[in-house]
């Protein structure tokens, strides 16, 4: 069971403790204990959105950002626990995974509505929220160097904030996704992730959507695409990295980075906050497992980012979508990494440098450095073509 205790920072944003022992819960639930010290000035205004009339995006502009800390020193670090040196964004002096709005927010603090027709030149209000996951008290690591306790308690602070996120006024889409290695481009060493709750449905989840719509309005509604995708990858398992009782993890078979791995239950859930237990305790296991196996095919830890795509907050698109994490990096070798240029960047077109079945022969050779939780799922057989 995993103890939820929210409070407030003193410039007025939510902070919420998620403990999994009953003795860390109690020490939240300390008001003294908890208090933010740093008397910090009320917080500013919601940033901006721009409406781009060429390509129908919506652009959040947030220049507030330009001042956020970056590769901050351990003793300056502000997930770190609070000591009498550092009075960080975690009042605490302990804790084990805590969830509060960003303070260099590009979404929010304001909820609301966007136009129903922009056009040319419409700017608004960036509505939505900003969250910061900080998965754990040490100051460098990441979701893969936390044991499957503390793992198993980040998962159901995902899925606790995914639900909350999505009644609030205005959401669309809720995105937890964690940014690893400086190599992505990450500002703090310490292992965290992040949540957004847009106030639209961004450019690739609508993409995804879409064609998820389609083609279960195709089978009139017996058929999920990602559904039929992960039963015709099971069935090949050419691809296939990890199988479990309740998740899956394998290659996809037109993988766009050199390394790209989906992560997908069985069962069909709109999103993590649908799953039950005894998938959450599984997928505790098989992602710790599929991140170790990362780390293990190069001398130095993999860059990456963990993107979970949840259904949009919308009645048509919901049915047909699926839950499943997109893991991807650019690394393409030892000491090389893929940059999007020309093709990729300026015309969304992926051309891959590797291919998926040798990226799936090398995860599942991969030994993971720290031994994976006896309860843990075997990592997929090799074809008998490939043995």
């Amino acid at each position: 069971m995993t103890h939820i205790t929210p409070t407030r920072l003193s410039d007025g944003r939510e902070l919420i403790y998620f403990d999994a022992r009953e003795e860390s819960a109690a020490r939240h639930h300390d008001a003294a204990a908890v208090h933010d010290a740093r008397g910090l000035p009320p917080r500013g205004p919601s940033g901006t959105a721009r409406f781009d009339a060429l390509s129908g995006e919506w652009i959040a502009v947030a220049a507030h950002r330009q001042s956020r800390t970056h590769l901050p020193p351990a003793d300056q670090c502000p997930l770190c626990p609070t000591t009498p040196a550092n009075l960080s964004e975690i009042p605490a002096s302990d804790y084990e995974v805590v969830v509060f709005e960003n303070r260099f927010s590009s979404f929010g603090p304001d909820l609301g509505d966007l136009p129903d027709a922009p056009g040319w030149g419409t700017t608004t209000t960036a509505f939505g929220r900003c969250e910061v996951v900080a998965f754990d008290p040490a100051h460098e690591g990441s979701f893969g160097s936390l044991s499957p306790e503390r793992a198993r308690t980040v998962i159901d602070a995902w899925a606790h904030r995914t639900e909350a996120l999505s009644a609030m006024p205005g959401i669309k889409q809720v995105f937890c996704f964690e940014n690893r290695g400086a190599d992505i481009g990450v500002t703090l060493l310490h292992p965290h992730g992040q949540i957004y709750a847009y106030p639209f449905i961004p450019p690739r989840a609508a993409t995804l959507a879409a064609r998820a719509h389609a083609f279960f309005e195709g089978s009139d509604g017996t058929q999920t695409l990602m559904g039929h995708a992960l039963a015709a990858e099971r069935a090949s398992g050419d691809r296939m990295v990890i199988e479990g009782e309740h998740f899956s993890a394998f290659v996809p078979f037109a993988a766009r980075w050199p390394l790209e791995v989906h992560l997908v239950p069985h069962r069909q859930v709109a999103d993590i906050a649908g799953l039950t237990g005894e998938e959450r305790d599984e997928l505790t296991t098989v992602y710790l497992e599929l991140l170790g196996r990362l780390d293990a095919l190069y001398p130095t830890p993999t860059p990456y980012i963990a993107a979970w795509q949840q259904a949009p907050i919308d009645d048509v698109l919901r049915p047909a979508s699926y839950l499943h994490l997109q893991l991807t990096s650019p690394r393409r070798a030892a000491d090389k990494l893929k940059f999007l240029a020309g093709s990729e960047a300026a015309m969304g077109a992926f051309i891959n440098d590797t291919t998926p079945e040798k990226v799936a022969d090398a995860l599942r050779a991969a030994t993971p450095a720290t031994p994976v939780p006896v309860s843990a799922p075997r990592s997929a057989p090799a074809r008998k073509d490939q043995a």
